[in-house]
């Protein structure tokens, strides 16, 4: 927990604040982190091996960008929470289209809605049979409030990612 008091006025967070670049600019977002770059921005995720990138394309050409961790970076979003803190990135700006990138094989849909970290000593985590891509977009979908025929999901190699 993060606690600033500015005069009268505390604000509590749980995680850290989301990046934000506006303009022709380049934003970075590293593991567990969300950010927005205004329209004509690049979005570019680091090292995307075992993760998934969730690109927001926004009807004003911006974009909001997460990217998602199979483990929790330390003062960063779980899986459980970025797609939470990309919604309220969204608010009630209209939305293009959603791209989920990444290692899809490695994801099993619900870790979007409990993190791997969250499971109790013993208990059974869901280990993915094989790429399921309906099922990420259909999960993605209802965390931020769209129809599934909004979201592309794509199985990508690892390595950097870069979305113009």
């Amino acid at each position: 927990m993060l606690g600033l008091c500015l005069s009268a006025t505390c604000v509590v967070m749980d995680q850290a604040p989301p990046a934000v670049a506006s303009g022709k600019a380049n934003l970075r977002i590293t593991e567990g982190q969300v950010g927005e770059i205004g329209p004509g921005g690049t979005l570019t995720y680091p090292s995307v091996t075992s993760c998934l990138t969730v690109t927001v394309r926004l009807q004003d050409g911006g974009k909001v960008g997460a990217h998602a961790s199979l483990f929790q970076v330390p003062g960063e979003y779980r899986s459980d929470r970025i797609l939470a803190a990309v919604g309220q990135r969204i608010g009630a700006r209209g939305v293009r289209a959603v791209e989920v990138r990444g290692a899809v094989g490695a994801w099993d849909p619900s870790y979007f809605t409990k993190a791997i970290e969250s499971y109790a000593e013993g208990e059974q985590v869901p280990v993915p049979t094989g790429p399921d891509p309906d099922g990420l977009a259909r999960v993605v979908a209802d965390a931020l409030g769209l129809s599934q025929g909004k979201v592309t999901v794509e199985d990508l190699p690892d390595g950097d990612q870069t979305v113009d």
